[in-house]
């Protein structure tokens, strides 16, 4: 073992007598206090089906420790459950949950010197938060991911979460009877495990798979299987392997290994709002990548796989037939994966998926050959132009229409948005604008999952735009624009766009336009006031105080001392 272990603080010397004191309180015997100290990151919690499966899987990964000759250390860490808190006030806390996972982990790690740390997680924060804090940290450590729900069954059709905010839009509608609407809800989600399409949990355990930060094959796992609990014991041996060769989260997350992430989110036709938390996760890093080499990455690589939220197949589906290794071994056949990226068990991209045939499984629809690709170009579209200055982020596969130049339909909440939605107040052809939702604004920067999954109930999803400086659950499809920046409440064009203003989507063209001329926006521009913040304290009011634009991972620690 490299002889810099950090928990040589607290286990030597006789000054260190009441630390080693008070860890006998908790179990440790002499012998234990030669042994590694390993944090166990647990994220179980009965909030979200996510999560609730996470308790056991780190106490298999505690046992497993123990048998390898460590002496493991559990602790707990938060979650918010998007799903839940969806469309409410609540869900303001989201990606500020990211951010206090970091913290917290940080926290631990760092105030108990830790020699390495196992962090779970299920729900879409756990993951860019912790991947956060174990690059802060930067001691030898690895990501277990809590697995996959299921998919719901009613009437012959496969559901996820997804299912039942579009059902709502469908039985407003009109379309849906009472009892079909029950019916949804009572079996979208059967049991434990994050939301069961290519939505952000998976898509973001996806793209640790490709970082090499989590074991291979691990990703799309199903939270019930007990292939979940194998994975965790397998971590846990993994990581005691690098604690005694010193490798740390640094060697992998490194320039090729986002580069990796991002070509995997791409093939998979992965969450919009991977964008925004790899953008985070680089920062912590200190590697240089933004919103130019997402888009680089997007014109290279094709969408290879037919999924949920605009596809057909759920993620346990994925995982039967192959999953993220897979994929990562058609992409490294046609040279759009860097196989020398070292991973967690030393080893190399290449080496860990070589074994596998360059070309997908036959008589299967999920994974397409690369020649026959679902869309020959990544589906995350980087779009500019006078509304986003900055960027912001699309989601373009799945559409028929790729361009939209209607009137604007301005909003300052989601709440007024879905309002106007489930009241036939949009029609086709209008452009929503839902603003002062971001980072700062909202604060927060929501998901508006509730409206786009009403305007796809309604029947309007191919003839209705959206524009927000929010986010979009990864369950969104449709004519859908994120993340714009600069957002609303930082003056960004999109706080100056008027009812009937005529806005354009190009997504072939990457434009973002509000067709209104130079000198009207600055006549408008110099008659704007910043709005009063909506929470001037507490945890949001911080964030607000605190968030970068969504165009660097909307983080609360980029250059703070600037």
């Amino acid at each position: 073992m490299a002889d810099n272990r950090r928990s040589r603080v607290i286990t030597q010397g006789v000054a260190r007598t009441p630390n080693r004191a008070m860890l006998r309180a908790v179990g440790f015997t002499d012998d234990d206090f030669d042994k590694p100290i390993i944090g166990v990151g647990n994220a179980h919690s009965t909030i979200t089906p996510c999560n609730i499966g996470i308790g056991a899987m780190a106490g298999k990964a505690d046992k497993a420790l123990r048998e390898a000759g460590a002496m493991p250390v559990m602790f707990g860490t938060i979650t918010v459950s998007d799903g839940i808190s969806m469309g409410t006030e609540g869900m303001k806390y989201s990606l500020v949950s990211r951010e206090v996972i970091a913290d917290s982990i940080e926290t631990v790690g760092g105030g108990q010197r830790l020699d390495g740390v196992l962090a779970t997680g299920g729900c879409d924060k756990n993951m860019p938060g912790a991947m956060i804090a174990l690059a802060r940290l930067d001691v030898p450590s690895i990501f277990v991911y809590g697995g996959t729900i299921k998919p719901g069954h009613y009437q012959g059709e496969d559901l996820t979460v997804v299912s039942a905010f579009e059902a709502v839009g469908k039985y407003n509608a009109g379309n849906l009877s009472d009892e079909d609407l029950q019916g949804v809800e009572r079996n979208a989600c059967p049991g434990a495990g994050s939301c069961g399409g290519m939505f952000t949990a998976n898509t973001m355990s996806s793209a640790f798979e490709a970082m090499g930060m989590s074991l291979m094959g691990s990703s799309t796992v199903s939270a019930e299987d007990d292939e979940a609990g194998e994975v965790a014991e397998a971590a846990a041996k993994a990581l005691m392997d690098a604690v005694h060769h010193d490798r740390r989260p640094s060697q992998m997350l490194t320039r090729k290994a986002f580069e990796n992430a991002f070509a995997v989110v791409m093939a998979v036709g992965g969450s919009t709002n991977a964008v925004l938390h790899l953008l985070a996760i680089a920062n912590t890093a200190e590697v240089p990548f933004d919103l130019d080499d997402v888009e680089a990455i997007r014109r290279k690589v094709p969408v290879l796989c037919d999924l949920k939220p605009s596809g057909r197949f759920v993620t346990s589906q994925f995982h039967e037939v192959g999953g993220t290794p897979q994929v990562m071994r058609i992409l490294l056949e046609h040279g759009l994966l860097h196989g020398d990226c070292m991973t967690v068990t030393g080893q190399t991209v290449e080496q860990l998926i070589s074994h596998l045939p360059a070309e997908p499984p036959a008589n299967q629809e999920i994974i397409m050959p690369f020649d026959k690709p679902l869309y020959p170009q990544g589906h995350l579209a980087v779009l500019r132009g006078n509304l986003a200055e900055e960027g912001a982020v699309a989601k373009v596969t799945g559409i028929k229409q790729r361009k939209i130049s209607g009137p604007a339909r301005v909003f300052d909440s989601e709440e007024e948005c879905l309002e106007a939605i489930l009241a036939d107040r949009v029609q086709a052809g209008d452009v929503i604008i839902v603003r002062y939702e971001g980072p700062k604004g909202g604060p927060g920067m929501r998901e508006m999952l509730a409206p786009t999954s009403a305007i796809i109930g309604k029947g309007l999803g191919d003839s209705v735009g959206l524009i927000t400086d929010g986010r979009f659950s990864g369950g969104t499809y449709g004519m859908v624009v994120g993340h714009v920046a600069p957002e609303a409440y930082d003056g960004g064009t999109i706080a100056l766009v008027c009812e009937g203003d005529r806005v354009t989507i190009d997504a072939d063209s990457n434009l973002l336009q509000l067709e209104v001329d130079e000198h009207e926006l600055e006549r408008r521009r110099a008659a704007w006031q910043i709005p009063q913040p909506r929470y001037r304290r507490g945890v949001l009011g911080k964030y607000a105080r605190l968030a970068s634009s969504a165009s660097r991972g909307a983080v609360t620690d980029a250059d703070l001392f600037d």
